[in-house]
């Protein structure tokens, strides 16, 4: 169980770490507490093969590496549907104002065939051995130049340690010995976790209704549950749904009780054509115990995103804090991820 470089997390980052690595001629292993790779990345596939976007979905013309990297491993891009009428909910007591989304406007893009599509062609250099999914870090040990990574079944050893989960869930789901600097374990306890405390949902549809009637699918609500809303069909115009984000403190009812205000909401806007969806999806990051830990203290959007004390190393310039929330620029994003991944690169070579 031997690896120059270890890696916890198989989300963006640490994939195209391991990805550059390896072709670099450096022996690699990637460890997930998930069953499956992406993190923060998770396209699921609803009923008629529609795939909805339940984590990372968007990108835009700022985001150079991201778009180097689709580029680079042949990855096409189509670009968000944004035309005719968006919805505007300022009150509950108020209808909804329509407004006419502008022809020029800077375009956003989405990744065909779902975002899973990078992540799944990063995950492709690596073999079975390389890639260890179901398997909890607990304990990191260091020693004269090695690490000893403990799981409940398992124990590697690494000449160099990667973290590219979120900060906050390293400093309290590991257990170092020795401690990581006060500093820093103060710090990663006020770093916002990327997507920590959203909730993204998903509905899909045999057609897309909302566009017959010229609509473009785009909502922004003061009212809720739905805050914003989206068109999310595939570039190929046959797999339909609309998707978006509903109010945070909403995770505490059930997810049925969510379902029947969305769909009362969505009936609101659209009519009772939106009433003959195919299915309800969705996705409480809060909840997601790989992802966020409860906290009681409030954390503004980015807080400490990009902290110099991320851009540091530890234990002999042996052991490397990654990960969107790390970034110096673009923190918080899948640009943030491959910035820190190809950071670390660096460093390690």
């Amino acid at each position: 169980m031997k690896s120059e470089v270890l890696i916890i997390g198989a989300g963006l980052t640490g994939l195209l770490l391991a990805y550059r690595l390896k072709k670099n001629g450096i022996a690699v292993k990637i460890i997930d507490a998930r069953n499956r790779i992406g993190g923060r990345i998770y396209t699921l596939q609803s009923k008629n093969e529609t795939l909805i976007e339940m984590g990372a979905t968007w990108l835009n013309t700022q985001h150079h590496k991201l778009f180097a990297l689709l580029e680079e491993l042949e990855i096409p891009l189509f670009e968000q549907f944004m035309e005719g009428i968006a919805l505007f909910e300022p009150l509950s007591t108020a209808p909804p104002q329509q407004i006419q989304l502008p022809i020029n406007q800077q375009p956003s893009y989405r990744i065909q065939n779902g975002t899973i599509s990078l992540i799944t062609k990063l995950a492709e250099s690596l073999d079975k051995e390389e890639l260890i999914l179901n398997e909890k870090v607990t304990h990191i040990n260091y020693l004269k130049n090695r690490f000893e990574v403990h799981s409940k079944s398992t124990t590697h050893y690494a000449d160099k340690v990667v973290s590219t989960i979120p900060p906050m869930l390293l400093v309290n789901s590991i257990q170092f010995n020795p401690l990581l600097p006060k500093n820093v374990i103060d710090i990663a306890n006020k770093t916002h976790t990327w997507m920590g405390d959203s909730i993204k949902f998903g509905i899909s549809y045999k057609q897309a209704f909302w566009k017959e009637n010229n609509y473009s699918g785009t909502v922004f609500s003061n009212v809720g549950p739905i805050t914003e809303l989206y068109d999310h069909a595939n570039v190929e115009n046959t797999r339909f749904a609309l998707k978006g984000f509903l109010q945070n403190g909403i995770y505490m009812h059930t997810k049925d009780e969510r379902r029947f205000k969305v769909l009362n909401q969505l009936q609101k806007l659209f009519g009772d054509q939106a009433l003959e969806y195919l299915a309800y999806e969705e996705m409480i990051w809060k909840l997601e115990p790989n992802t966020s830990i409860n906290s009681e203290k409030f954390i503004f959007p980015h807080q400490n995103n990009g902290h110099d004390c991320y851009q540091n190393s530890f234990y002999d310039n042996n052991f490397f804090i990654g990960g969107s929330e790390t970034a110096t620029k673009h923190a918080g994003y899948m640009e943030g991820a491959i910035q820190s991944a190809q950071s670390i690169y660096q460093e390690l070579i």
